[in-house]
């Protein structure tokens, strides 16, 4: 190198291609090797040399792709910088490779390449000639004007950071000991370059022209500062923080590096952020935690990973709506109309909600109550939700919680964990961006539990009122107030909600609709929506009241409307062909017809007989003939009474979550040994039914005269007892009395009315004890066009809940014991042999 380092380069070095980097005189970089001949390079020279001269080795800047790199060796750059290797670290991931620390010590031409393989080692001359020049002594003419010149910019571009950072300071001092002919190759290599740049710097191997090369690039860098010092908003600290060079080094024994802190937003978000913090209103111990956090933000450099950690936390604090509310409407004649238009019945639901706007009237700290409506699938719990939202003019949220089996999405995450983030609760409240809205916590009994946690647990803090003031999520971990938050869950059942949490809510009950209230809302509602959502109007379809009861009797069997709404869909979509046809007609064909309710079925017979579609007669009336057309055949018959043609038939009333249905129980008898056989998915309480059912014919059978002239009805018999819809299981005490009805028909002969169902629990002495879901069963016999419905005596009070018209179709028969259960099924009543004495209970 120079005659004043006193190190000279050996005249054959082995060659070391680099594609990530220009590496000049006096800078120190970090080199990549992966490719073979590099690789064979590390291994042979680097690794195993053990004398000085075996750690210099020449760096060729390498303009090809080493993705598509190939056995030949690539043309060589001719000027090359020999570099000493002062640190070899190898790695085996991803793949096998060396990163290599390199000194850079002078430049070097190649004259003659000695061999290619198994690493490239070439006859090289060295170029800096430093011997004329000595340290501190200064050059003449443009040379030394050019040296000047430099070292003045240097000396600006210093004095524009901070001095009192060290790094800056002992770049200072080192511009005034370094020799100037080495500072074009030392401040190129740590200003914003491009390696293109580098290599016009590294070819100029004259001096005069490498001061020429390198001074456009300081003075833009000095430019660029200025501009940048003019554009920003300046703090008192903006001067520490602005170094635009990059790491960086000078010869062996004077390396440094300066860390690139390029001036960008980023104390101004810190500013924004400590403003937005004390303009949140948060209560004092959550300001007290946000400004610790902030204090500790302030201190932490940008490149830690706590830093976005912390900056995030801090954005999700400043964004949770700590004191913003809506305002109530309190309007509660307003509000009336409002649930009225939105939906038909749900006068439970109304009333409840106008209770609590009157209360809100009369204090206006009252805490946001918990609602749970429990009732079938579609019968709109969660558009209702929706509506209360809009009476009340607040924000509504839904969050879905069918699935969820971990605690952490309710409570969140704690920030300690990667990825963590806040629970639904909390992230809810940020969407909305109020602290008084309407969430509805949607399928709350089909929440799951898993290795993570219990959810259904963590909604218990949610939940209760005397709690929820100071709900605490794992990720903010300081109280929030959710007392201001009206709570809606929807549920099919309370059979699957843990004790605990249903204690929490308030249950109300939605039962599914009778027919009646169906075809109101289908006029009211459904049809008007899916005429909207098929781009037809009511003057192009009209389906009158009589075929939208067809298409509930004999298409749908739900206690809710969505396949009612999805018939209706079916209909617009049929029409829709029709009409779509009828526009793109070239002439118009009289029609032949006038018959309103054919209307579907002339422009259908018109396409098969002329093959030219002609614009339907509007509007088009759906008649029983066209809905049979786009429907098909009916999916429902009401078979009641052909089903019960043979004795040993009897009808129950069963409750399901999608609402009451009926239910069939049969009868046969054969030879045998008096055995009982049960068949139907049937749970132990249904089983154990029977099996009473049978002990107490078998007591009472020489009284309503079953005995046939011994002593026990089943000697030498067998009897089956089967359910229908065998694939569903079925359990409960409710069947009782018809297994009972079921069994004394069998036994005497006699056929069960067709128009009865029944329900209720027996006991061993014959009473029947009351059940539950009476509601739902009256209506599933009333869409069944039963006449007469036996139930317990205890649950006459459970009819005030049926619909004024229901009752008066249906005849209600209130028994207590079994014997009138079985007079009121049978024609003409089920006499006894003697009048026995009624037992009367004394429970």
């Amino acid at each position: 190198m120079s005659s004043n380092s006193g190190i000279q380069i050996p005249s054959r070095l082995p060659l070391l291609c680099t594609h990530d980097g220009v590496l000049l005189p006096g800078s120190t970089m970090r080199i990549s090797v992966d490719t073979a001949r590099n690789m064979q390079l590390v291994k042979s020279r680097l690794l195993k040399g053990t004398s000085l001269k075996s750690t210099i080795i020449g760096v060729i800047p390498n303009t090809r792709d080493p993705e598509h790199d190939s056995d030949e060796l690539p043309s060589l750059h001719s000027i090359g910088t020999a570099g000493l290797a002062v640190q070899v670290v190898g790695s085996n991931w991803p793949k096998p490779h060396y990163t290599l620390l390199i000194t850079g010590l002078c430049r070097f031409r190649v004259t003659q390449l000695l061999r290619e393989r198994p690493f490239p080692v070439a006859e090289v001359e060295q170029l800096d000639k430093l011997e004329q020049y000595t340290e501190g002594g200064q050059a003449d003419g443009e040379l030394g004007e050019l040296s000047q010149r430099f070292y003045q910019a240097a000396v600006q571009l210093v004095g524009m950071l901070d001095m009192s950072v060290p790094v800056v300071a002992k770049l200072r001092r080192l511009l005034d000991s370094l020799p100037r002919e080495t500072l074009p190759d030392v401040l190129a290599s740590m200003i914003r370059t491009s390696n293109k740049e580098k290599l016009q710097v590294l070819d100029a191997v004259d001096l005069e022209e490498r001061f020429k090369k390198a001074l456009p690039l300081l003075t833009r860098q000095i430019e660029g500062l200025k501009l940048l010092q003019k554009t920003r908003k300046l703090r008192p600290d903006d001067d520490k923080r602005v170094l635009a060079i990059r790491k960086g080094g000078v010869f062996p024994g004077r390396q440094f590096s300066l860390d690139e802190e390029v001036e960008d937003e980023d104390g101004d978000d810190t500013a924004m952020l400590e403003k937005k913090v004390k303009a949140a209103a948060m209560p004092e111990p959550a300001l007290r935690v946000c400004l610790k956090e902030l204090k500790r933000l302030k201190k932490m450099p940008q490149s830690m990973p706590e830093y976005a950690l912390t900056h995030n936390y801090l954005e999700m604090m400043v964004e949770l709506p700590w004191s913003k509310s809506t305002t109530d409407c309190l309007d509660i004649r307003a509000a009336r109309v409002l649930l009225d238009n939105d939906h038909y019945a749900m006068e439970k639901l109304k009333r409840r909600v106008l209770e609590y706007l009157a209360v809100r009237q009369l204090k206006s700290t009252l805490k946001g109550p918990i609602l749970c409506f429990v009732g079938p699938p579609g019968v709109g719990k969660t558009s209702v939700g929706r509506s209360i939202a809009r009476t009340l003019g607040r924000e509504f949220h839904r969050i879905a919680l069918g699935g969820v089996c971990d605690q952490s999405d309710i409570r969140g995450h704690r920030r300690t964990y990667v990825g963590s983030m806040p629970g639904r609760i909390i992230n809810g409240l940020k969407t909305v961006g109020v602290n008084n809205p309407v969430f509805l916590l949607d399928e709350v009994d089909k929440l799951g539990k898993s290795l993570q946690g219990d959810p259904a647990a963590a909604l218990l803090e949610v939940l209760d009122p005397e709690q929820n003031h100071s709900f605490t999520d794992h990720y903010l971990n300081v109280p929030f107030d959710l007392s201001q938050v009206l709570f809606i869950a929807t549920a099919n059942t309370t059979a699957t909600i843990p004790p605990a949490l249903l204690d929490r809510m308030e249950v109300l009950q939605v039962p599914g609709y009778t027919q009646e209230e169906k075809v109101e809302i289908a006029h009211r509602h459904l049809i008007p929506h899916q005429l909207e959502q098929h781009g037809l109007t009511p003057q192009q379809l009209q389906i009158p009241q009589d075929t939208t009861k067809d298409i509930i009797s004999k298409y749908t069997r739900e206690a809710g409307v969505r396949s009612l709404e999805r018939k209706i869909g079916a209909i617009c979509r049929a029409v829709a062909v029709k009409v779509a046809e009828g526009h793109k007609v070239s002439r118009v064909e009289s029609p032949t017809e006038q018959h309103e309710g054919k209307a579907y079925q002339n422009t259908e017979n018109k396409d098969e007989d002329s093959g030219i579609a002609s614009p339907p007669e509007m509007p088009i009336v759906i008649d029983h003939i066209a809905l049979k057309d786009i429907l098909g055949p009916p999916v429902f018959e009401m078979e009641v009474s052909e089903r019960l043609t043979l004795p040993g038939v009897a009808i129950g009333l069963a409750w399901t979550p999608m609402g009451g249905e009926i239910m069939f129980v049969e009868a046969s008898r054969m030879e045998g040994d008096g055995q009982l056989t049960l068949t139907g998915q049937l749970g132990d309480v249904m089983k154990e039914s029977a099996h009473l059912a049978i002990s107490w014919l078998r007591s009472n059978a020489k009284t309503y005269l079953l005995a046939n002239g011994s002593a026990d009805p089943l000697e030498g018999t067998d009897i089956h007892l089967h359910f229908p819809a065998g694939a569903v299981t079925k359990d409960g005490p409710s069947a009782g009395v018809t297994i009972v009805t079921c069994l004394a028909s069998l036994l005497s002969g006699r056929l069960v009315r067709s128009d009865v169902a029944m329900t209720g629990e027996i006991t061993l002495r014959g009473l029947v004890l009351p059940v539950g879901g009476i509601k739902d069963k009256v209506l599933a016999a009333h869409r069944a066009n039963l006449k007469r419905v036996i139930i317990p005596k205890r649950n006459e009070k459970d009819l005030e809940e049926i619909p004024a018209h229901v009752r008066a179709d249906l005849d209600f028969v209130f028994a207590s014991t079994l014997d009138e259960v079985l007079n009121a099924a049978f024609d003409g009543g089920f006499p006894a042999a003697v009048n026995h004495p009624q037992v009367v209970s004394k429970l």
